[in-house]
């Protein structure tokens, strides 16, 4: 397959912002490109990436309707775009890596490849703030791997009188982790903690625990599209099963539980091996409306009936 991009030619020959868009659109098709990082269409990609480039909001169509895509741009703007489209298609890395942003619960995030980029079906639970579930508002919250910190710093946007400790085994992500929390300006409310799970916790209880790990198994390791092999891979692999780091974060739970506390842990197409291994275990299956699956929940005295038998 041929994924040469002309930009010359691109720069020389288009005009509109209308035509940028469509001219990635057909780079990126020719391409063969994977979507899933915040976008899941080479149209929304691309126009995303225009956005961006052109520093526009990426709501921007929404309050000018389609008239904005016959904006003329200049010559610098269609370079600028022609030459991330052209390292979106020939070097298949993500868009929000290019671009170091990405969206999660409505809120923007700094990102690049030290961490994982958000696409958490937490958000959905987050946004209803747990209602099923939690009917006392929590004070203590954790995140567990929290990676570049989205879920942290939306969980304390969440719940406005929450402390939220934002662990993560990774040095690197954590260093993201702050720049979000700074950015953010939750810095008195959101901690980053260097802590392998729970071991650097002892004596800490939460209301709430969140986690979403690396729960990748070995097969869809292998034969993940090349876009993921750009983000870490100690944040997606998760041994044979993809439940390396869920056991033990099961026995630890409990004991950093209060007494009504509930652990929320996304584990993705490892559900399957969930529910052979635990088939005893009071799962809750979280529904979602918008999309999403593989996250379960557990009540405190849910995980200390089950490991007390």
């Amino acid at each position: 397959m041929n994924n040469s991009v002309d930009i010359e030619q691109a720069v020389n020959d288009l005009q509109t912002m209308l035509d940028m868009v469509r001219w990635a659109v057909s780079q990126f098709n020719q391409a063969g490109l994977f979507y899933g990082h915040g976008t899941d269409n080479p149209w929304d990609e691309a126009v995303c990436l225009t956005l961006h480039t052109l520093n526009l909001p990426q709501d921007m169509l929404q309050q000018t309707g389609e008239q904005l895509f016959q904006a003329r741009l200049t010559q610098t703007e269609k370079r600028d775009i022609a030459t991330l489209v052209q390292r979106r298609a020939q070097e298949r890395i993500p868009l929000p890596y290019l671009i170091n942003q990405a969206w999660f619960c409505g809120l923007p995030f700094y990102v690049d490849e030290r961490v994982l980029i958000p696409r958490s079906p937490f958000a959905e639970l987050i946004e209803d703030k747990f209602a099923a579930w939690v009917t006392v508002p929590p004070t203590h919250i954790l995140d567990l791997c929290t990676g570049g910190g989205c879920i942290a710093i939306a969980l304390a946007y969440a719940f406005e009188d929450a402390t939220v400790d934002a662990v993560d085994i990774s040095t690197e992500a954590l260093e993201v982790a702050e720049m979000n929390i700074n950015e953010h300006q939750l810095s008195e409310r959101v901690y980053p903690i260097q802590s392998d799970l729970l071991d650097a916790l002892e004596g800490q209880k939460y209301d709430l625990i969140i986690s979403n790990p690396p729960y990748v198994d070995a097969e869809d390791m292998a034969d993940l599209p090349e876009e993921f092999h750009h983000e870490p891979e100690l944040a997606l692999a998760a041994g044979d099963d993809g439940l390396d780091l869920v056991h033990k974060m099961l026995r630890q739970a409990a004991a950093h539980l209060t007494d009504e506390g509930w652990l929320f842990v996304e584990v993705g197409n490892s559900q399957f091996h969930m529910e052979h291994v635990y088939p005893d275990l009071n799962l809750q299956w979280v529904e979602f409306t918008r999309g999403g699956h593989g996250v379960f929940a557990i009540s405190r005295a849910e995980l200390v009936a089950y490991f007390a038998s």
